[in-house]
């Protein structure tokens, strides 16, 4: 390799990092002045999975209001005080207003742990507590008042968890569960709630970093096609794409090293260093009813 290579690779990889997250960003006007709840498993997900669409959605010129709704302390290890803690720090760092946009439930329903599987019902009630909305038994097509929530859009993992973890899968059975329940009965109105969910890739896209971007977004322009259109039938984008640039990828990365110590095992720097979702998220809307 002659010292010409050797310079032009460097600054054509950085350029191509810096244009797909250039490029990303026309996602996110659909995101504006709107109430979000990022809805997680554990202490460290929004950081290790999250943190381009927190980057995205807290911008200041988006008006939004974020929010975290984490559902452990991630207790596994016996070190749930002090992973709420990290938490509340890694939010302020990944662009939350304050600490105080954060809840951490510690309930015995929703223990941390592989080989627990939580109830997609009980998850749905705790959003029905915290967001509003109640089960209806009318059945009539357009019957009753229009349903209401606390939220505008609800963002969580998608149906296979990204990691497979059966705490991050219980999530979207969880929130499916209580947006269906909110529109039962409601056929003639159009759901309060928008449900987008991190799509899961091949264990190969895991770990190629930014350069996932540009395949994520040939497939979203292929699904855009077969879709006729970016609007989906409810009036809204049906997919997002955000993609952090190197001094946002570098602030995600601060979130796990800084705020979050306790989980820094050194699998976890090979996962800050080349993991996608520390730099590339795409979300897909979920269909309601």
């Amino acid at each position: 390799m002659d010292i010409y290579t050797a310079i032009a690779i460097p600054i054509l990889v950085s350029t191509l990092w810096l244009f797909t997250a250039y490029l990303s960003r026309s996602s996110a006007p659909h995101f504006t002045n709107k109430r979000i709840c990022l809805l997680i498993a554990h202490p460290d997900d929004e950081a290790m999975f999250f943190s381009p669409t927190l980057f995205a959605l807290t911008s200041l010129d988006t008006g939004n209001h974020v929010k975290i709704l984490c559902l452990s302390k991630g207790n596994a290890d016996g070190l749930g005080k002090v992973r709420e803690k990290e938490l509340m720090a890694s939010a302020e760092i990944l662009g939350l207003r304050s600490s105080g946009d954060v809840l951490v439930l510690d309930s015995p329903d929703f223990v941390d742990g592989m080989d627990t599987r939580w109830d997609g019902e009980k998850i749905a009630e705790v959003l029905r507590q915290a967001f509003g909305g109640q089960v209806s038994s009318k059945k009539r097509e357009g019957d009753g008042d229009a349903p209401r929530a606390m939220i505008d859009v609800l963002v969580t993992f998608d149906r296979y968890g990204v990691s497979g973890h059966p705490n991050h899968v219980a999530l979207y059975h969880g929130a499916k569960a209580w947006l269906d329940g909110l529109m039962k009965g409601k056929t003639g109105w159009r759901c309060p709630v928008e449900l987008h969910t991190l799509t899961t890739t091949s264990i190969l896209r895991k770990y190629i970093s930014f350069l996932d971007a540009p395949m994520t977004m040939l497939f979203g322009f292929i699904g855009g096609l077969k879709a006729s259109g970016r609007e989906d039938r409810a009036g809204g984008r049906s997919q997002a794409l955000f993609v952090s640039d190197m001094g946002q990828w570098r602030q995600g990365q601060k979130a796990m090293t800084t705020a979050h110590q306790s989980q820094m095992r050194w699998f976890r720097w090979g996962w800050i260093t080349f993991g996608r979702y520390m730099v590339v998220n795409d979300l897909k809307r979920q269909k309601i009813g």
